[in-house]
């Protein structure tokens, strides 16, 4: 029989297709299936209650997955660097599976986990489990990683679409550490979230069903309208790895266009996540160089508007009232209210970007950062800097019945069609029809687009560096 080995769960919260815990299993010997409730992340200024209330769900559906294999989840708060090589003195273990993640300050807590383990002749692990294909793997003729997506994704598409690994029916036992026990949504901080997504494998696998017989065929055609339920909503399964991207990439018929589609957005995952490993400085700092002089504007009444809903743009507000209420926010809608901040009002993107992480249920860090980037125009593969959406007519192209408006900002339900996307422009006796008093009801517009897209286009070419 082999030695003990420890499984050290992170955004991998599931038994089918997870390389590390495979490789743990394969040893032999027994298993430590440890989760560490790290206090730098669960009480960071960038965590809010919805990513909690997911991760609760998850490590409460982590836990009975593995029990019906025979094992069980250790759960223990602290610093990595302290309770995992902890744990694997008390089991004895020589060697500690981890998939690797790409972000700056899991790199740094790894390191500094495997310098511990290795004082201790134990070792740490890394396994690819978290993107398609691992960082490093793909690269322009020249070795070097890619900056623009195109080239990329016809990279990744030649490197093949891996199978994913099956779920165990068995695992080893575990040795009967004791823990602190699986946390509930009140415990880890979450009990005030929207009570959907739960988080979980189980309810992971549900919705990719989900989307395949329901939406998955008309996701190229459906994915951009914000009023109509046409996107996968995986987005946190993914992220807390309830869900393998290789499990869903097996799923799709790529000769389905609608298939194809969303397998690019699978792909766009691997290429921010490939950026933020091999530039760790975009964390917070623009990638492209010659940006970064622009002097953002920083918080104030103009931001606050903009984080609360009350810009007087139908579907800036719509969409931020959206992530507010549920910890979600349509893809279209995001790109929307990141141009409008970066480019309307010259708000610092990483500000925007701070409230995304705070709110979403599937704040990524490497997802994040690279969509926000992309819309301020200082990111890898970026929106120029000299194309600016339109608001209005974002909203009218896009949520052209309404619907979206009417649900999330419920003042303008009355309003017609017409003036929907841009009260502003209703006659005063239209206004009084539908009751609406602007600038009580419904704020007028806190800055004109068109005004502001000028001096936006200026500012960009007077503050641009030397490239």
């Amino acid at each position: 029989m082999g030695h003990t080995q420890v499984m050290w769960f992170r955004r991998d919260l599931r038994v089918t297709d997870n390389p590390a815990l495979a490789a743990a299993q394969a040893e032999g010997g027994r298993l430590v299936a440890l989760f560490v409730l790290d206090r730098a992340l669960l009480h960071g200024p960038r965590v809010g209650a919805p990513r909690l209330a997911y991760l609760a769900d998850a490590l409460a559906d982590l836990d009975e997955r593995l029990t019906d294999r025979g094992s069980r989840l250790v759960v223990c708060h602290g610093r990595p660097a302290d309770i995992v090589p902890e744990i694997a003195a008390s089991a004895d273990a020589t060697a500690v599976h981890v998939n690797a993640d790409v972000s700056p300050f899991a790199r740094r807590r790894d390191a500094e986990v495997a310098r511990r383990l290795a004082t201790e002749g134990r070792r740490l692990e890394a396994h690819d489990g978290v993107l398609v294909h691992p960082p490093g793997c793909i690269t322009t003729g020249a070795g070097d990683p890619y900056k623009v997506f195109t080239p990329f994704y016809r990279s990744w598409r030649r490197h093949g679409l891996p199978e994913p690994l099956p779920s165990p029916d068995v695992l080893p036992p575990s040795p009967g550490l004791r823990g602190e026990g699986v946390p509930g949504r009140e415990g880890l901080g979450g009990a005030d979230a929207p009570a959907e997504p739960a988080g979980g494998e189980s309810r992971a696998l549900a919705r990719l069903e989900a989307f395949l017989e329901e939406r998955a065929s008309r996701y190229h055609e459906q994915r951009d309208l914000l009023g109509v339920e046409g996107t996968s909503r995986l987005s946190a399964d993914l992220h807390y790895g309830c869900l393998s991207p290789r499990t869903v990439l097996a799923r799709l018929d790529h000769d389905d266009p609608g298939h194809d589609a969303f397998a690019s957005e699978i792909a766009w995952r691997d290429f921010y996540g490939h950026v933020l490993h091999a530039w760790p400085e975009v964390v917070d700092t623009e990638f492209n160089p010659v940006w970064r002089a622009l002097p953002w504007e920083g918080e104030g009444p103009l931001f606050d508007a903009w984080r609360e809903g009350r810009t007087g743009f139908p579907v800036v507000d719509a969409a931020m009232r959206q992530l507010l209420a549920t910890g979600w926010m349509h893809n279209r809608a995001r790109m929307i209210v990141a141009s409008f901040l970066c480019k309307d009002l010259r708000i610092d993107w990483r500000l925007g970007e701070a409230h995304f992480l705070r709110h979403l249920v599937d704040g990524d860090v490497a997802s994040n950062n690279g969509g926000w980037q992309w819309a301020a125009g200082t990111g890898t593969d970026a929106q120029p800097y000299f194309r600016i959406f339109n608001p209005t007519s974002q909203g009218q192209r896009f949520d052209a019945e309404g619907a979206y408006v009417r649900r999330w900002v419920p003042e303008l339900a009355a309003v017609p069609d017409r003036y929907l996307h841009e009260p502003a422009a209703m006659p005063a006796a239209t206004a009084r029809d539908v009751g609406l008093k602007l600038g009580e009801d419904y704020p007028w517009p806190i800055v004109d687009h068109a005004e502001e897209r000028e001096r936006t286009l200026a500012w960009f070419k007077e503050h641009r560096l030397e490239g």
